[in-house]
Parts: C-alpha cells; structure tokens; sequence
C-alpha cells in the first residue's frame, strides 16, 4: 500500500469516527509502526494548513482528530447548534490556568490561591467538559483533586500541557521589581537639586 492510499484511509478513519482516534488504533489498522504513523500525520497536517482548508488535524495527547478551523466558528455555529454559545468568564479562565498548571489540585488549594471561594465555577467546568475529578488527595479528608480535559486543549488550541507557557518564576518577578527600584533611585541620585 503506497503513502496515498495510507493518508486516504487516515482521513477516512478521522472523518467518519468524528472522535479523537488514539494512534494505536491508526497503527493497528494499517499495520504500520509509531514513528512511521507519526511522520503521515504530521505530513497530512501541514498539507491541509498549505491548501488553506476548512478543516484541520489536530493532535491531543496521543489521538488524532479532524475537526473545523476555529476562524470559521462562528459560520458552523450558525448551522449545527441553535443554543446560546457559552462563554467563560475571568473566574473560569483564572480557575482553568490555576488547574492546567497544577494538576491534581483540590478545590481547597484553588481557593487558597484565588482567595475566594470557587464552588460554583468548579460545577459550571466540570459541566463544560473542561475539567474532571482526578481522584482523591492524601491529605486529610482526602478530598478530591482536578485535572483539566482534552476538551480544554482543544479549545486552547493546544496539543498537550507541555506546550503551555512557562510561568514566570517568583525570581524573575523579584529581580525585575529590584531592578525598577535600583533604576529609580539611581535616576534620583543623578538629578540635580534645583533650589541652588
């Protein structure tokens, strides 16, 4: 079976399940082994961001999935589903970097940083789909810890948690706020008095 054939069935596959399809299964259905799957998708991706298509590939995790270009959201939105889009608001943006960064964090741990109460927008995210239990801590109670979804990287556009952004490090912050100081007092230093 030539390359053709291989990304026809991929696209195929992709396109009729509408699911995110593990690379396993793409690998045991043809036959083939990680890397040489890998290397078809990657290709299979670039060709339809160079065609400028309506439709992309995307990789979550270890799965594949076709799906429609954000840019035309609005379009699609329009045609398929009648309801009211939903939107996140700051506190769920704030909770849902709070837990993509900590995963595994209980909700006392996320009112701790926030320093409200978070509760309710916990339900609504976990409503969404953005977030899950991840299990139980072990700390005393052994309260139940959370984890963001594949629907989050998907609606983040991201592959994997790896490729968030670094956090700037309390380091970083304190050096940068010494420097503004040091650079204001030396301007002070350097002025002359105007009253001589």
């Amino acid at each position: 079976m030539d390359i053709k054939e291989q990304k026809a069935i991929i696209e195929a596959m992709l396109f009729a399940t509408g699911r995110a399809v593990k690379i396993d299964e793409i690998m045991q259905i043809l036959d083939m082994d990680r890397k040489e799957a890998e290397l078809i998708l990657q290709q299979m991706r670039l060709e339809y961001e160079e065609k400028n298509r309506g439709i992309q590939i995307i990789k979550i995790q270890n799965t594949y999935q076709m799906c429609t270009k954000k840019e035309y959201y609005s379009y699609i939105y329009k045609l398929v589903d009648k309801r009211k889009k939903p939107t996140l608001s700051n506190a769920m943006v704030e909770i849902l970097s709070i837990i993509a960064y900590n995963p595994r964090i209980t909700r006392a741990e996320i009112d701790s940083i926030r320093g409200v109460a978070s509760d309710g927008v916990i339900y609504k995210l976990l409503d969404y789909g953005l977030i899950i239990e991840a299990g139980k801590s072990d700390a005393p109670g052994k309260p139940m810890t959370y984890k963001v979804t594949n629907e989050f990287l998907k609606l983040f556009g991201y592959s994997s948690l790896d490729d968030l952004p670094d956090l700037p490090s309390v380091k970083d912050e304190q050096l940068e706020i010494e420097e503004k100081v040091q650079g204001e007092k030396a301007r002070e230093s350097n002025s002359f008095p105007t009253n001589l």
